[in-house]
Parts: C-alpha cells; sequence; structure tokens
C-alpha cells in the first residue's frame, strides 16, 4: 500500500501527510492513520524478535496475515482492528480529540507512534 519495494526489515521511512491525497485516494486519511499504526505495530513485533508464527498467536490471526501486515498489504484490517492488535501487544493507544489548530480547513487524524 506505500511502496512496492518497501522491505519489512526497514526500520524508519517517512510518508508525507499528503502522500495519499496525492495519489488521488478519497480515503487518504484512513490510509494514512493504517500505515501509521502498521509501522507501530511491526515495530513492536520487530523489537520483540516475534516470529510471524508467535506474533499471529498473540494476535489471534494466521501467519499470512501477519505476514500482509508485515508487507503493509493493508486491505483488509481497519484502523480498529490494527489499534487492537497494538494492545494485545501491550501497547497503549490514546485517542485525543481537540480543536484544530491554524488556517487550515477540516480537521484531520494524525497517528504518532511513542
Amino acid at each position: 500500500m506505500v511502496c512496492p519495494h518497501l522491505r519489512p526489515e526497514t526500520k524508519w521511512f517517512v510518508v508525507r501527510e499528503t502522500f495519499f491525497a496525492d495519489l488521488g485516494f478519497p480515503d487518504a486519511d484512513e490510509r494514512l492513520t493504517k500505515v501509521r499504526l502498521a509501522v507501530a505495530l511491526n515495530e513492536v513485533v520487530r523489537r520483540r524478535r516475534l516470529s510471524q508464527d508467535r506474533a499471529a498467536r498473540q494476535l489471534g490471526i494466521n501467519q499470512p496475515k501477519v505476514s500482509a501486515l508485515s508487507k503493509y498489504k493493508l486491505e483488509g484490517f481497519s484502523v480498529e482492528r490494527l489499534m487492537r492488535f497494538l494492545t494485545l501487544l501491550d501497547q497503549d493507544v490514546e485517542i485525543v480529540v481537540r480543536p484544530k489548530s491554524g488556517s487550515r480547513r477540516g480537521g484531520r487524524v494524525v497517528v504518532r507512534a511513542a
């Protein structure tokens, strides 16, 4: 979903906030949110050195789905499901609602991994 050449072992990459909108996706905000959640999820799995089988057991899914997550193939995953996966890996997920800042039009969704 991000880049066809992005490998799962890539530690850091930057996705501009307008990346998916620039490509014309009508659900650009949701796609960006999913990618950022998947980055956090994959980082936890990497840091804990979990095999895909072990991660699958902890997340309650099968190994091919963990493989898809590691390759950022996120079409079958909702934002809510990705957040639940993070909590299953003992991560806190916080949602903060506040007035928008600046002169930009409309609100936005931002995901930051600590």
